[in-house]
């Protein structure tokens, strides 16, 4: 797939490129992002180059992993937002999980839930999700303020969920359909009552 732009009020989502490499390799110093993401730590040169050429680059081409770079308008990095969809979008899986970090200075601004909402309306809109899955290490209260933000409904803690530096750790999850957005979906919704 071909990566889109999308523009908010403040924002701009772009994919990725190795010119912001050196960013990404700043943003990911900070602690709190290997701390509460999949992002390694020591977080190199060397990782930051291969996550903004060949590893975004590839998930767009495959269909595998949407990674948009959230920027300001004058270019200033945010963090990063992305898809990542293991089972590829087609029926009758049609699902994707969204993953995001945000840079330090940027934090608390509400700009991820901006860029979030974006990624979300597109995902429904172009892509046809019809489930978006949310999971963070438990504890990670910024990213479940998010996600609340944005209407994830909140469906527990699963155990030793994530791996993350050779531990299993437990995960907050939550999803987000079409329908809590007020929006139409291909395949019906039968909930349990």
């Amino acid at each position: 797939m071909k990566p889109p732009t999308l523009t908010t009020a403040r924002l701009i989502l772009r994919t990725l490129t190795p010119e912001d490499a050196d960013a990404v390799l700043a943003a990911c110093q900070d602690p709190d992002i290997p701390r509460w993401t999949s992002v390694p730590e020591p977080y190199t040169r060397e990782m930051a180059e291969e996550f903004c050429g060949p590893v975004s680059a590839s998930g767009w081409r495959d269909d595998t992993l949407y990674n948009f770079g959230v920027f300001t308008p004058g270019g200033a990095l945010v963090g990063s937002m992305g898809l990542i969809c293991l089972q590829r979008l087609a029926a009758p899986h049609r699902q994707a999980e969204l993953g995001y970090w945000t840079a330090k200075e940027w934090r608390g601004q509400g700009l991820t839930v901006e860029a979030a909402r974006a990624v979300c309306t597109w995902a429904f809109e172009e892509l046809g999700v019809e489930r978006l899955e949310w999971y963070a290490v438990a504890g990670n209260e910024g990213s479940r303020a998010v996600a609340l933000r944005l209407g994830f409904v909140m469906e527990g803690t699963q155990r030793a969920k994530i791996t993350h530096d050779g531990t299993r750790r437990d995960a907050w999850g939550g999803s987000l359909l079409p329908s809590d957005w007020e929006r139409a979906s291909p395949t019906p919704y039968l909930p349990y009552v």
